[in-house]
């Protein structure tokens, strides 16, 4: 199998798809997307004043659970995604953070005269999210301590992220994972309770105030400018913070604007913007499918966590619209994993004043393989019993899923939490 040059993609434009879904449902509204009329129904979001569900980011207290009694009983595939994650040099007591005062991602440009240093953002986040996996499953509160030093000392230290329209990037991605190894860390008893909300405070002042002035002005450019990554990518941050920061307003804006936005690529029918019917059932073509496959399976990577983080808050991003998601991740294992042909509905990319007629999949890093394909397959086949046959080849190839650290030093290694063996396998 061929790998995705992480570094090469992350450079670039960075590309990520979002999907919504339905928990509990409203009055079903009739839209039209470019297959058929269909009834979906929406989800009906709590009253802002409604408290978020706690531990209610990626992970659960069931979660853990469960894992711990399979790590402990050396039972697989659970004891190789122990092994992967405790041998990463970036789950270990010895790790030294190194916040900086300004998060820079497009330095060195009219934009901002000093250099990148956004490297420092996600191994430090990637450190504080794996050492707080360690202290969850193993007890041991010297790793607790360790992913409480790193993110006390990025709330102490940054107060902006600058650069080049990138930095709508590191907002959404770094805002993302930040948010997630907080909320990880929420329940240990030596956060205090001072340092846990001046944590809050920084997620919601230096991350979301990007996130949500990105999606509402995009840069001062048409939406349709922006491929759906760069909605994504902030969307799922905002989420994250929302829960983190018991902001249920946040969470409830994503959620609104996945479903309904009438702008920016984010909404879930203009990021999955085709559905196949007749022989080619099952399957669903991303937006960024005809761009490159590198985004492609980033959008992937990134809509698992998405709909992972509303289903702990009980909503059912995963089911939305009959399964949407499944469909795009079939289609993408299909064409990566199997390297198997797949359908493709032309598509007109909408830059402002010009337009891009994309009419077939784009082969361009074909074979692109990210530690993504756990969640999927394990929510939707073991949870839901539904077939998902190429996302479990998906599972079969990269098992066990590392994190980073482990696909590389530059950003696409790290566009990823990971660690989907571990975290994410069923009985």
């Amino acid at each position: 199998m061929k790998y995705l040059n992480f570094g090469l993609v992350s450079t670039v434009l960075c590309g990520l798809v979002l999907v919504s879904c339905s928990k509990k449902s409203n009055s079903p509204v009739t839209k039209v997307d470019t297959t058929v009329s269909t009834t979906i129904k929406y989800i009906d979001t709590l009253s802002d004043n409604v408290p978020m569900v706690h531990p209610g980011g990626l992970h659960t207290a069931a979660d853990f659970s469960r894992i711990k009694a399979m790590v402990t009983s050396g039972t697989e595939p659970w004891n190789s995604g122990w092994n992967k994650l405790i041998a990463n040099s970036h789950a270990q007591l010895n790790y030294q953070p190194s916040p900086t005062v300004k998060l820079i991602r497009g330095g060195n440009t009219v934009w901002e005269s000093d250099p990148d240093n956004y490297s420092h953002a996600y191994n430090d986040v990637a450190a504080a999210y794996q050492t707080a996996i360690r202290w969850k499953v193993s007890g041991d509160t010297a790793y607790a301590n360790k992913s409480i030093q790193i993110l006390n000392a990025w709330a102490a230290t940054c107060i902006s992220i600058n650069g080049d329209p990138n930095a709508a990037l590191a907002a959404g991605i770094y805002g993302f994972q930040f948010a997630v190894a907080g909320e990880l860390m929420r329940d240990y008893k030596g956060w205090k309770p001072g340092d846990f909300t001046t944590y809050q405070q920084w997620m919601l002042r230096v991350f979301y105030s990007q996130n949500h002035d990105f999606l509402i002005r995009h840069q001062s450019s048409c939406p349709e400018h922006y491929w759906s990554n760069w909605d994504l990518c902030n969307l799922a941050s905002a989420m994250a913070i929302g829960i983190l920061a018991d902001k249920r307003s946040a969470y409830n804006y994503a959620m609104n604007y996945i479903m309904h936005s009438p702008n920016g690529n984010g909404n879930i029918q203009k990021a999955i913007n085709y559905v196949f019917t007749g022989s080619d059932a099952g399957l669903a073509q991303l937006q960024e499918s005809g761009r490159d496959q590198g985004h492609a399976t980033l959008v992937i990577a990134l809509l698992g966590p998405i709909c992972q983080m509303a289903w702990n808050q009980g909503d059912d991003l995963y089911g939305f619209n009959d399964n949407m998601f499944l469909k795009a991740c079939e289609y993408t294992a299909k064409y990566n994993v199997a390297n198997l042909n797949v359908p493709f509905h032309s598509y007109t990319y909408y830059d402002c004043n010009t337009t891009t007629t994309l009419t077939q999949i784009s082969s361009d890093s074909r074979g692109a393989s990210r530690p993504m394909w756990a969640l999927v397959y394990n929510h939707y086949a073991k949870l839901k019993g539904l077939s998902a046959t190429y996302s479990k080849l998906g599972v079969q190839v990269t098992q066990p899923e590392g994190g980073g650290g482990d696909y590389g030093p530059d950003s696409g290694g790290f566009d990823q939490l990971g660690f989907g063996t571990l975290m994410y396998t069923l009985p």
